[in-house]
């Protein structure tokens, strides 16, 4: 039975890689019809901010498979990234980039590694929240959850079991983000224990990518949040030999994009000059998803037989090791050439002993991990224009409820002290000895608006049995 899948030709080189990996599923008679929806540059032009116009967000929805070509997300002008907008729509919270050295065809500094990133896909700096707080400072927001890391670090132990993976690994900045990556790194740690049999390690992030970088032989699945996993899945796929080889799935418990991790490359389009496999690789994986398992394994065996005999596009043509440099097109036509074939040297592909290697539905298990929530203070960030001279706001606030005990810029403490601030925003922290009401936050704001100071950001401060829930 065929099965429907919306397609997605976007702009940039999309349009024509599409339409090669198109032609190479049709050959290799996959299972599928498609229903085809226009998004990216020209679907910004009209009115939809996302690049996606209401009946493309239909055929998503009856299909519930995406397989997309890469979009070009117009920079400024209130545009938003559509890529952002479906993961976050379709609750794709997880995203998997296979990446694999095909040495010695393809050159690279390494022999064989095979490395599976998995990436938080909703969460992190990608949310998109930032703020213009006054003329100099700017703010991005990040957002951690304990459910959505904990969901994230389930499947990447799910894949890892399902597909004969010895060992995850997590990348974090706890040591200097304690709360957010701190969160996502304790979910890590609880998860891990339910899988005794898979190996679990944890890197601080820079020299966790610096270790990919250089010794990528030693790691299997990899999985981290959005913001570093986006930066680690390229690194990894470059250090493949290219980063237009590598495929990407996005997958949710409804619904599943996959596209080509590279982007749209608007200088080479219409030059029959891009390589397609990125996007092949992509509709591999969507085969092996769909339950069509052995059409994948075909068309893979045929593409690893194309790249062994030498047949490369201009990104991959090295004189020595490559024979022939062709175009989209006749890169594609090789691939069906070789429909049926077997590579010599390079590996097959091999799916994970379970006969249904699609990891389960993995549902948010959000407990309240906290009996009693404690409003205790309030941070009041204010646009700051004057002189270094903070006495006129201590002394008004020295009577109040809670008290002043800090000012900060930019995290330093500025007050009590006698550091400069050298940003035009500081930040008032506002303790009390006891819990206090939304009233008494209330009557700060309202005191410095009085005294025409000029707020620009409040937040809470809050103890969760005790233990506080801030940090600086």
């Amino acid at each position: 039975m065929s099965t429907l899948i919306t397609v997605a030709y976007s702009n940039g080189i999309g349009p024509e890689i599409m339409e090669a990996v198109l032609s190479i599923l049709r050959e290799a008679e996959a299972e599928i019809s498609i229903d085809i929806i226009e998004i990216g540059e020209r679907v910004y032009s009209k009115e939809w901010s996302h690049g996606i116009s209401p009946s493309g967000w239909e055929s998503i929805e009856r299909t519930k498979i995406l397989l997309k070509s890469p979009t070009t997300t117009p920079q400024g002008k209130g545009h938003k990234s559509l890529n952002v907008a479906l993961r976050k729509n379709l609750g794709l919270y997880a995203n998997i980039r296979p990446c694999i050295s095909y040495h010695p065809v393809i050159e690279n500094k390494f022999d064989k590694f095979d490395i599976v990133v998995i990436r938080e896909n909703e969460e992190d700096v990608y949310t998109g929240i930032e703020h213009r707080l006054t003329g100099d400072s700017y703010q991005c927001t990040k957002i951690i959850t304990r459910s959505g890391s904990e969901k994230i670090c389930r499947y990447a132990f799910e894949y890892a079991k399902k597909h004969n993976r010895k060992k995850v690994t997590c990348l974090t900045k706890d040591n200097i983000m304690k709360m957010t990556d701190g969160t996502f790194h304790a979910a890590f740690d609880r998860i891990a224990k339910e899988y005794p049999d898979i190996k679990a390690e944890h890197y601080i992030v820079d020299i966790g990518m610096a270790r990919v970088a250089t010794e990528p032989e030693n790691f299997d699945v990899i999985v981290t949040e959005n913001l570093y996993g986006d930066i680690l899945s390229d690194i990894v796929a470059q250090t493949s030999g290219s980063v237009g080889l590598a495929g990407s799935s996005n997958i949710g418990n409804e619904y599943a994009m996959f596209e080509a991790v590279h982007g749209s490359a608007p200088d080479i389009a219409g030059k029959n000059i891009a390589n397609p496999s990125g996007l092949l690789n992509a509709a591999v994986h969507m085969l092996i998803y769909i339950g069509q398992v052995g059409t994948a394994k075909l068309i893979y065996d045929a593409w690893l037989k194309t790249l062994e005999d030498g047949i490369h596009t201009a990104d991959l043509y090295k004189e020595k090791r490559s024979k022939q440099k062709v175009g989209t097109k006749e890169f594609a036509e090789a691939v069906i050439d070789n429909l049926g074939k077997k590579p010599k040297t390079l590996s097959e592909l091999i799916i994970g002993s379970d006969p249904n290697s699609k990891v389960d539905k993995i549902q948010d298990n959000y407990e309240q991990d906290y009996k009693i929530k404690k409003l205790v203070g309030s941070d009041i960030t204010l646009a700051w224009s004057k002189p270094a001279d903070f006495d006129q706001i201590v002394k008004l606030f020295e009577t109040s409820n809670p008290q002043i005990i800090a000012i900060y810029s930019k995290g330093l403490a500025i007050w009590p002290g006698s550091s400069k601030s050298s940003s035009d925003q500081i930040t008032c922290r506002f303790i009390a000895n006891n819990e206090i009401t939304n009233s008494d936050v209330n009557n700060l704001l309202i005191k410095f608006e009085e005294h025409n100071f000029d707020v620009v950001r409040m937040d809470k401060l809050y103890l969760y049995d005790g233990k506080e829930g801030f940090f600086s």
